[in-house]
């Protein structure tokens, strides 16, 4: 009994000293003059001082929050542990969608993820601090973000991916305060189109972004998923798409997030 009961402490011990370790820290946007708090998942790896990283952002949904993707997907420490990257994230706000507001100016929030964030995770992290060495993705209102910044910061971000995005805010409408961030859908028209994806992709059409785009059947966002696809195919962009049975919820999120770093993992071994 006493020697089951040592072993079961050595084998805590080895589990504590090996498992990934998660930081929450809060930093600071002097575009938007204020904090935001962000989640860190560190690999076991990481304890050794001479190491750096490649590095994953994970972005948040609609109404959700920083702490998301820990609390309901915290097999993402093993993760982290298993493919020895950095995993980021973010707040994005309740209902940021990632942009700089052309219409309201305390959301600045492509600004603070794509460039004071990475700025600040490579200063006080030890990443490998380059694009090839940097990805990007996220779920929902955090997959068209996830992409939007990928594609319009293509020397931060070296690959992107997209849950369940809501890639065409068109069919969104009155919904998830998208008018908040970039006004209604006649006088500001033009912004409907300039800040949709599925929009945005035709000015990058000899991109180099690898590009991994994943969406279920019964998705609200299904659609919209299905016409990025189409035009992405029409302007002979490369990427990935994945289209199977789920819905929009965390089921099919905490499987979609196993594939997108997959695909991660196989971009980072390419650099």
């Amino acid at each position: 009994m006493k020697k089951n009961m040592v072993f079961a402490a050595m084998l805590l011990s080895t589990i504590s000293v090996t498992a990934a370790t998660v930081d929450t820290v809060a930093v600071y946007s002097n575009s938007m003059h204020r904090a935001a708090n962000c989640v860190i998942i560190k690999p076991a790896a990481y304890k050794n001082k001479q190491a750096h990283f490649a590095t994953v952002y994970l972005l948040h949904g609609y109404s959700g929050k920083y702490s998301d993707w820990i609390i309901k997907a915290p097999e993402l420490k093993t993760v982290a542990d298993e493919d020895s990257i950095i995993i980021v994230c973010p707040d994005g706000g309740f209902s940021s969608w990632y942009f700089d507001s052309p219409v309201d100016s305390s959301f600045r929030y492509e600004t603070y993820v794509a460039t004071e964030l990475v700025n600040y995770i490579d200063q006080h992290y030890r990443t490998i601090a380059d694009k090839q060495h940097r990805a990007i993705t996220g779920l929902s209102m955090g997959g068209h973000g996830a992409l939007f910044l990928a594609l319009r910061h293509q020397e931060i971000f070296g690959a992107a991916g997209s849950m369940s995005g809501g890639v065409d805010l068109s069919e969104s409408r009155n919904r998830f305060d998208i008018m908040k961030r970039i006004g209604d859908t006649t006088v500001n028209a033009k912004n409907w189109h300039d800040y949709s994806v599925v929009n945005v992709i035709e000015n990058y059409t000899n991109t180099s972004l690898k590009m991994i785009i994943d969406c279920g059947i019964k998705d609200i966002f299904i659609n919209g998923n299905r016409l990025l696809n189409q035009r992405m195919l029409e302007l002979k962009i490369p990427h990935e798409y994945i289209e199977r049975p789920g819905e929009h919820n965390w089921i099919y999120w905490k499987n979609a997030v196993v594939f997108q770093l997959y695909y991660f993992r196989n971009f980072f071994k390419e650099a």
